[in-house]
């Protein structure tokens, strides 16, 4: 007999989607200390259960390149499902959440860099180190940048393969102050941004070099929960058979 769950806290807002989320199995397909800080200030505490995808995909494959977190979150959240459910198939999850976060470069608003002047917005993964850190930071310095959060949802389903996955993307765009090197290079030898897409810790110390942030703050620390919980709302509103099998 599989054990109770329940992944909403008492804190949690009575609305359908926390009601739907009751007594179920939800799964965060990530070890990220940040989007569990999220949810469960949000209301909702999910098992903790790190994807093994190597997140190793091309980014060069993908024509627009905001797809690149979105399918990235897809294969993390997939993988933990299809694990989770060959383990233990009397106990399957109900709902696994994958997110991926990435930062671009060279980001414009409301407009196109790359159709204007032909320049490819390039992918800021974590820092490999302190140099490489101080490059990204040297950069991204009096610019704009795109942060972009992947969030793909994955649940059973009747039909073939037995599972549905929706995802959605956020972008938010975060503005750097003109820093002077000495701040840059302060930072840098903190080593917060170290384990940080972009190397910056919004949330942190690095707040010091943001100017402004035009979007979902929590997007940038690594989970947009309101567009996620919005997407949530959506389907328990539009598909009856939503978490119910």
């Amino acid at each position: 007999m599989a054990p109770q769950r329940n992944a909403v806290l008492p804190t949690a807002l009575k609305t359908p989607a926390f009601q739907k989320l009751t007594n179920k199995r939800v799964i965060l397909a990530s070890a990220s200390p940040r989007r569990k800080e999220i949810l469960q200030t949000l209301g909702l505490a999910p098992e903790i259960v790190p994807s093994t995808f190597a997140e190793d995909l091309p980014i060069s494959s993908f024509e627009d390149i905001h797809e690149y977190p979105v399918s990235t979150a897809t294969q993390k959240a997939v993988e933990v499902y299809q694990r989770l459910l060959t383990d233990a198939p009397d106990d399957p999850p109900d709902l696994v959440i994958g997110a991926d976060t990435v930062v671009f470069t060279h980001a414009l608003p409301s407009t196109s860099i790359e159709m204007e002047t032909g320049v490819r917005q390039e992918l800021l993964e974590k820092p490999s180190s302190k140099e490489d850190n101080m490059r990204m930071l040297m950069d991204l310095n009096g610019s704009v940048c795109e942060v972009v959060t992947g969030v793909s949802l994955v649940y059973p389903i009747l039909s073939a393969p037995g599972y549905e996955i929706k995802s959605i993307d956020e972008r938010t765009l975060v503005f750097f102050g003109d820093n002077p090197d000495h701040l840059l290079k302060a930072y840098v030898d903190s080593e917060e941004g170290l384990d940080r897409a972009g190397g910056f810790a919004v949330q942190g110390r690095g707040n010091l070099l943001i100017r402004k942030i035009d979007g979902d703050f929590y997007n940038v620390m690594g989970f947009p929960g309101a567009s996620f919980f919005k997407l949530l709302e959506i389907l328990v509103e539009e598909d009856e058979d939503f978490l119910a099998i």
